[in-house]
């Protein structure tokens, strides 16, 4: 679909054209027939092809809101997004929702069997809570790597990370509900609602609905209790196979607050934030902004700004009472820029993770690119050197990618940095992401070909 003027009247006039031509080609069909259309769109806006007569399956993602007007009034305005009004299973939102009956997920069990469940929160800004119904989960998995297996009735994960949990289908054989709904760690506007899949033992038939099932096999949504109680059930596998590599030593430390904050309006500007501001976020109070450039390629090339090396404080610039109360009157202000840690090779890292009170405390699931971690540690209020390092877990911290900080606490990860490049830490509250809750780090070439950033690929698309 694209755009064209057309010629040979008196008016011009802009209109859309089907492969060139208005009215676009006729396509012939059989009753019966099986038609796909791939519809690409070159106009500048978002546009809705409507075929009469006929219904149209919608393989995409289930959207009843203006994309376009979601992304202009964040970005115009500087609030916060429109709260999501769906929660979804593979896709589908379940008997909860005002769909289709179609649109719930259903898997056919055998009694007896042992299944493993592969989970991956795909949220874009909403930690969940899973269960399944009259059945319990043994973990095994998170994040790609072993742990040392445990039974629960449901799990926490955050966006980003992954869980590989074993159902074993020895109950009465019915139907069961596979359920997923938030857990709230935040005073925050929500979708309180629940998504809803099934597992259904083969001999029985799956329901075309089910709206007033028991929920109470679920967590309530504020249950920090059992969100922190499963966090600390997680612990390495630790075996000979699987050894648990901690770093015992570390070779430099980064204290980092994670704060969400509020900007100053700019002059003749409207702003919808919390107190007629912009909402921001950042690290250490630097609010991550992306270059105009690729980091990766310039500093592959040499051509970075020595200013951007190690500029990113290893400590707050401007210590506080982390999770004390927050005031409007507190500066709640940040920088803008891309300060950046560069360490060499093989270094030894360690991250304590301080979530702040500023504006709203929170979850924050912390993503670690091109490594993954130990969390060595987590609690509650403001991290003390001596008392909680000394209770650091070296023997067998899980292992991980992602970590859910604690809201008004904080978390310690430690990682061996051997992988050369430019590599991102940000929220997995993707939200926060682009408010700028985000740093970076680049690992140097260690002195084997192995350990040295390969050259970007001749095809590499410039920036």
């Amino acid at each position: 679909m694209e755009g064209h003027y057309m010629s040979g009247y008196r008016v011009f006039m802009r209109l859309l054209t089907v492969n060139g031509e208005y009215p676009g080609p006729t396509i012939d069909v059989r009753e019966g027939d099986r038609v796909e259309v791939v519809v690409f769109n070159n106009v500048e806006h978002n546009t809705t092809i409507h075929w009469f007569v006929l219904p149209i399956l919608l393989t995409g993602e289930w959207w009843n809101a203006d994309t376009e007007a979601i992304e202009s009034d964040t970005i115009r305005y500087g609030s916060g997004p429109n709260v999501s009004n769906a929660y979804t299973i593979n896709g589908m939102p379940g008997p909860y929702y005002p769909c289709s009956n179609q649109d719930t997920f259903t898997h056919i069990v055998e009694h007896g069997k042992t299944y493993m469940l592969r989970i991956i929160n795909a949220a874009l800004n909403h930690e969940l809570f899973f269960a399944v119904e009259n059945h319990t989960l043994t973990v095994v998995e998170i994040d790609a790597t072993y742990v040392n297996p445990f039974v629960t009735s449901a799990i926490m994960i955050a966006p980003g990370q992954t869980t590989s949990a074993l159902v074993t289908t020895n109950t009465k054989p019915g139907t069961f509900m596979l359920a997923a709904r938030p857990y709230v760690s935040a005073t925050i506007p929500i979708n309180p609602t629940t998504a809803i899949g099934f597992i259904s033992y083969s001999t029985n038939q799956v329901p075309a609905s089910r709206e007033h099932g028991d929920l109470t096999f679920l967590p309530p949504m504020r249950d920090t209790a059992f969100a922190t109680q499963f966090s600390n059930n997680l612990r390495s596998l630790d075996s000979t196979e699987h050894p648990c590599k901690v770093p015992k030593e570390v070779d430099k430390r980064l204290f980092i607050t994670i704060s969400l904050n509020l900007q100053d309006c700019c002059l003749n500007c409207i702003c919808k934030g919390f107190a007629g501001k912009r909402f921001s976020a950042s690290m250490n109070n630097q609010s991550f902004t992306r270059p105009a450039t690729s980091i990766l390629e310039s500093y592959f090339k040499n051509t970075m700004d020595a200013k951007l090396i190690n500029s990113f404080p290893e400590r707050p610039p401007h210590p506080f009472n982390y999770t004390g109360p927050s005031t409007l009157d507190m500066k709640l202000n940040t920088e803008f820029g891309m300060r950046l840690v560069v360490v060499p090779h093989g270094t030894r890292l360690e991250f304590v993770l301080q979530d702040t009170s500023l504006v709203n405390a929170e979850n924050h699931p912390i993503h670690v690119h091109g490594h993954n971690f130990f969390v060595v540690g987590r609690g509650f209020g403001n991290f003390e050197e001596g008392r909680d390092r000394a209770g650091f877990n070296l023997v067998d911290p899980p292992e991980r990618n992602t970590v859910a900080v604690p809201s008004g606490g904080w978390a310690a990860i430690r990682f061996k940095a051997d992988n050369p490049g430019m590599w991102f830490v940000h929220c997995h509250l993707e939200t926060h992401t682009t408010w700028g809750l985000a740093m970076g780090f680049i690992v140097r070439d260690g002195p084997k070909a192995s350990q040295q950033l390969l050259p970007p690929p001749e095809d590499l698309p410039p920036c």
